[in-house]
């Protein structure tokens, strides 16, 4: 389905869980208040949205978090969400502390490509980030998902001050490993807006003095909007996603769903339309299938208008126009 610029919208991120077993400083810091179990969507109702959003031309699906491996049963899931007719592609973005753990199970339900949040490989500084001694476990998660054949992104938040010096060692992992490394410019929500962000475009200008002989790379790596390059000599490439300083807004094609079953545009806006409501609506008088059917259509209509609706560009190059307050880790990433 096209929205009203005339953008092909067939991307969706499906947040299935706001906790995490991480406190990243700039995302989920500690004191973080979460909803209780009953306020997120069951795997039946995320399934019955996204079987809607499918009929709508949804094709590719990202379940993320918080952190989705938390939840019991997320394999399970992703297995459901590709059988749905319409659905050619369901991946997973995790920060990779239970990967090694549930691999084996994610492979069996056909995922075939995750993403990896890292911002150092300084053990100590990820503590620091993250405020857990977690990194050899991420580092096997890692390794056992390149090992097994999956497609691999690792996802990177240069911060200043904190480890905006980390590009070089996270790019040499990509030197022998078959992994596409991603830095991601910080967007100024939530926690994001105490940091100031590395941008996309100094970062570049270093790799290429360290690297002159980069090259952009024009291959399709994935469903987002990262602009990739390949260095010789390297089994992996290195991308950028530029929201602050390489806004590419006019190539979007997602829509977000938080843990709540709320729809989000555009992650700059605190515009959402609620699905939970109408998924949890009390029946009527009707027959059960003539509910089933106009849930259906309800349903179809709230995420047409959701589509249809997404703002032409997000705002945040003006921080008084920023309309979202909800923290990264309510809405989904």
């Amino acid at each position: 389905m096209k929205d009203q610029f005339n953008r092909e919208i067939d991307y969706m991120r499906i947040s299935i869980t706001d906790k995490c077993n991480l406190r990243c400083r700039y995302c989920m810091p500690e004191g973080v208040e979460l909803v209780p179990m009953s306020h997120l969507l069951t795997f039946e109702e995320i399934v019955q949205v996204c079987t809607e959003a499918a009929s709508l031309g949804i094709r590719k699906i990202k379940v993320t978090g918080g952190e989705p491996l938390v939840r019991r049963g997320a394999p399970a899931l992703i297995g459901m969400l590709r059988e749905i007719p319409g659905i050619g592609s369901v991946t997973l973005t995790t920060n990779g502390v239970l990967l090694k753990e549930h691999l084996s199970a994610l492979m069996e339900n056909g995922l075939k490509s995750v993403n990896v949040s890292l911002d150092t490989m300084d053990r100590g500084l990820y503590e620091r980030i993250t405020g857990k001694d977690a990194f050899p476990q991420v580092m096997e998660g890692i390794e056992a998902a390149v090992n097994a054949g999956l497609q691999v992104k690792i996802n990177t938040v240069l911060l200043e001050s904190v480890n905006e010096n980390e590009w070089e060692k996270i790019l040499e992992y990509a030197r022998n490993h078959p992994v596409d490394i991603r830095f991601i410019e910080i967007m100024p929500i939530g926690a994001g807006r105490d940091f100031t962000g590395v941008s996309n475009e100094a970062l570049l200008e270093k790799i290429r003095q360290q690297y002159p002989r980069i090259q952009e790379d024009l291959s399709v790596h994935g469903n987002g909007p990262a602009r990739y390059y390949s260095i010789p000599g390297f089994t992996g490439s290195v991308g950028f996603i530029s929201a602050m300083h390489g806004k590419f807004c006019t190539r979007c094609n997602r829509i977000r769903m938080s843990a709540q079953g709320e729809i989000k545009p555009c992650l700059c806006y605190g515009t959402s339309i609620d699905l939970r409501q109408a998924l949890r609506s009390q029946p009527g008088a009707a027959t059960e299938k003539e509910e089933k059917t106009g849930g259906r259509q309800f349903l179809r209509m709230l995420l047409q208008k959701a589509i249809y609706e997404k703002p032409q560009a997000h705002c945040f190059e003006h921080d008084d126009e920023i309309t979202e307050d909800k923290k990264m880790i309510s809405i989904g990433g």
